[in-house]
Formats: structure tokens, sequence, C-alpha cells
């Protein structure tokens, strides 16, 4: 009975003596939970471009972006995987939403707004939702929260209606037409873009905006074209680049692209190259999304 009590001493003491000898190292490991003094970053994502006239917007963007936050680490990725493979093979690495905000968490950056410079909240924007949503449980400390992307609500759209119209090519007459060309997708969130061709044509009648990959199709637009009477229409992207699609689908010589189609049915085409996001009141509206997310942060 005296061996068993003596035992059972002994294991007492044991488990006491690890407690005390593992404190310093559970104080250690908790150390991290401590609040850490607070410092923001703005990290602006976009699908991304490879063409170089292209991915000068950027630098536009940022410069805006510094002048607004002023004091705040500006930083940058892309989505579109394809479009980093290709850029890491002529020497320019940019970084995923994945790795970019992992970085800025190894540095310390504790409220980040991620601000998706996407048209529209479809495929991209969701998964760049999910991955801020993975990444708020990792730490306490970090706090990333996410920007709407440029067409995100009703008022979005009538702002970046009006920023278009202001925005038309100069000299053009009343007789000559506008014809945006969006991207299109088959989620859900493309009923944007026949909601932004409705906005559009209330402000004027003949503008006109089509998609490549989804609704109004670009057989809608050569329609409405027609009935209009329209012999000679703008050609412009509703993209936040005037990348491939702009050059190539839009503007391209082969048989297929916009130009080529609407002027086969007698519709002398002008295309300009340039992208949405060249005009400055398309760029506050981005802001104005990543204002409200540093609201959070105070």
């Amino acid at each position: 009975m005296l061996r068993m009590i003596n035992l059972k001493t002994w294991m007492v003491l044991l488990v006491a003596l690890g407690i005390v000898l593992t404190m310093p190292l559970l104080g250690l490991a908790g150390g991290h939970g401590h609040k850490k003094p607070a410092k923001k970053a703005i990290l602006l994502v976009t699908f991304g471009t490879s063409v170089p006239s292209a991915q000068k917007v950027f630098k536009t963007v940022e410069a805006a972006y510094r002048k607004a936050f002023p004091g705040v680490e500006i930083r940058w990725a892309y989505t579109a995987k394809f479009i980093r493979d290709k850029l890491a093979k002529k020497g320019q690495v940019l970084l995923s939403p994945e790795v970019a905000l992992a970085k800025l968490l190894d540095e310390n950056y504790t409220q980040v707004a991620v601000q998706s410079l996407h048209v529209i909240p479809g495929a991209e924007f969701h998964d760049l939702l999910a991955v801020v949503h993975g990444f708020k449980d990792m730490d306490p400390n970090f706090r990333p929260l996410i920007g709407y992307p440029l067409c995100a609500t009703t008022d979005d759209l009538q702002a970046v209606a009006a920023a278009l119209v202001a925005d038309l090519p100069k000299g053009r007459s009343p007789k000559q037409a506008v014809v945006f060309m969006g991207h299109g997708t088959p989620h859900p969130a493309g009923v944007v873009y026949p909601a932004m061709a409705y906005i559009l044509k209330k402000k004027d009648p003949h503008i006109f905006l089509g998609t490549v990959e989804g609704y109004p199709t670009l057989e809608d637009v050569k329609e409405g074209l027609k009935a209009a009477k329209i012999k000679e229409a703008y050609l412009l992207p509703f993209m936040t680049v005037a990348g491939d699609h702009a050059h190539n689908d839009m503007a391209g010589p082969e048989p297929d692209s916009w130009k080529s189609v609407l002027e086969k049915a007698g519709i002398r085409c002008k295309p300009v190259l340039k992208s949405i996001t060249e005009n400055p009141n398309i760029v506050k509206i981005f802001i104005a999304h990543t204002k409200n997310v540093m609201k959070h942060f105070k």
C-alpha cells in the first residue's frame, strides 16, 4: 500500500514538474496572440495581362491609389496563372493573391484591403473572396478585407455608365455608334452586362454593349446597329485592360473579329484600344470601394 501511495505521489510530482518546465515554451508559442501594432496595406488584384502596352495602365492606377492613400503600402497580384507563368518566362515575376497575402502576413501587416480590379463579381471575384476568408483564420492579428469589383451594385452601374458617356471618343457625331466589348461569363454575375447595356442605351440610344463569351452577343449588337441604320461605329473594350481580347477579338484582322464581322455587315469600324481604367472616373469608383473597406480598420 505504501509503495502504491509513493508511486502516485511521484506521478503527481513528475506531471507538476513537466508543467513548470514547459511554461516558458507555452509562453513563447502563445506570443503570436498578442495584439500587434496596426500596419496597413492595399493589395490590388487583377486578372492580369501579358501585353506590355496594356500593362501601362496599372502604373496609372497605382499612382492614383498612392495619391488617395498616402503612406499605405501598395502591392499587386494577378489571378490568371497562365499570365503569371508567361511573364515569369520573361523575367517578370507577378504573385498570385495567395502568395501576396502570405508575404503580407509574414511581414507583419495587420490590416489589408484586398481590392478586386475585376469588372463584375464573377467567378474570379468569388475565388478571391474564398482566399481572403481563408487567411482570416491564420492569425488573429491579420485582417484582410475585400473591396467590391467595379460593377457590384446598381449605384456602381449608374456611376460607370456616367463615366463612360463622359469619356466617349472626341469628334464623334450623333450618327456614329459606340460599341463596348465586354468579356462575358456563364457565371450568374453575367447579368451585369445586359443591365449595363440597358443603362448605357438609356443615356444614348447609339451606345451598344456586347460580350465575347456571354450575353449580349456580337450578333445582338449587329442586329441593333442595323436596326438603328448605323453606318459607322467606334469599338472600345469594356475591360480594365486593352489586352489580347481588345487587340485580337475586337480589332484584329481575323474574319471572326468584331471589326471584321461588323464591316462585312456594312458598318465601318474605328477601334479604340483604350481600357476603361484609363478613364480617371472609373479608377475613382475602385478607390471608393477601397475607402469603404479602409473604414473598417479605424
